[in-house]
C-alpha cells in the first residue's frame, strides 16, 4: 500500500466551495465508482442501510439552491462580515459564495439512511448516524482522488421535507447532508491549520496528556 499516497488523500480533502467547476460535466459513471468505494465502509449491525440520492436534473438542482438559500443565506452573509477569527470569515464567505453558485453545480448528493430518527436515544441514533457518515466520507475521499470535490453541508436540512417531495424521498428515510460535486479547479489542495494533536488528546483520564 502507498502510504504516503493515502495519507495525501486524508490530509487534503477539503471542503471545496469556491474552487468547484461549474462548467465540466461529472460523469456518471465517476459518481458510481465514488459511490461503490463508499458503501465499502462499515454500517451499523451490517444493516447497509445507506442510499443515495444523485440529482443532475438542472431544474430540480435550481429548487434545492433555492431552498437551501432560504434556510442560511442571510445567516452566511451576517457571519461572514462578524466573524473576528480571519481564517473562520473566509469559511464563511466561501459558504456565502457557494450559497449564491450551488444550483450551477453539475451534481448535488444527499446522502440517505433509512429509518428516521427524530426523538430518538442517543445510543440508536450513534449507531444510525454511524452507518451514512463514514460512508459519505468515503465518498468524499473517492472524489479527491479523481480530482473532484465537495463539501458537507446541512442548511437544507431545516426543509429537509420540501427537498423530499422534489425528489421524491420518502418520510421512511432521513437525509443526512448535502454535498455539491464538481470537478476542482486545480489539485493543488493542502492540508490545513490544525492544532497539535497532543493537545486535544487524553490518554486514560480526561485532560491528562
Amino acid at each position: 500500500m502507498d502510504i504516503a499516497a493515502v495519507d495525501e488523500v486524508l490530509s487534503t480533502t477539503r471542503a471545496v466551495r469556491r474552487r468547484l467547476d461549474l462548467n465540466r460535466p461529472v460523469e456518471r459513471d465517476v459518481i458510481l465508482e465514488c459511490l461503490r468505494l463508499a458503501i465499502q465502509a462499515p454500517t451499523s449491525s451490517n444493516g447497509q442501510n445507506w442510499r443515495w440520492m444523485v440529482v443532475t436534473d438542472a431544474d430540480k438542482r435550481a429548487a434545492i439552491a433555492d431552498i437551501y438559500r432560504s434556510c442560511g443565506e442571510a445567516y452566511l452573509a451576517q457571519a461572514a462580515k462578524t466573524a473576528e477569527d480571519p481564517q473562520t470569515r473566509r469559511v464563511y464567505e466561501s459558504a456565502h459564495a457557494l450559497s449564491q453558485t450551488l444550483a450551477r453545480v453539475p451534481v448535488h448528493v444527499i446522502p440517505c439512511v433509512e429509518g428516521r430518527l427524530n426523538q430518538t436515544e442517543l445510543v440508536v441514533a450513534a449507531s444510525e448516524w454511524a452507518s451514512i457518515i463514514p460512508a459519505a466520507w468515503s465518498f468524499m475521499l473517492a472524489l479527491r482522488a479523481r480530482g473532484l470535490g465537495s463539501v458537507w453541508t446541512t442548511l437544507h436540512l431545516m426543509k429537509a421535507a420540501e427537498v423530499a417531495e422534489i425528489l421524491g424521498i420518502p418520510d421512511t428515510v432521513t437525509q443526512a447532508a448535502l454535498l455539491p460535486v464538481a470537478y476542482t479547479v486545480g489539485t493543488d489542495f493542502k492540508p490545513a491549520a490544525r492544532p497539535p494533536v497532543e493537545t486535544i488528546t487524553s490518554w486514560n483520564t480526561w485532560d491528562a496528556h
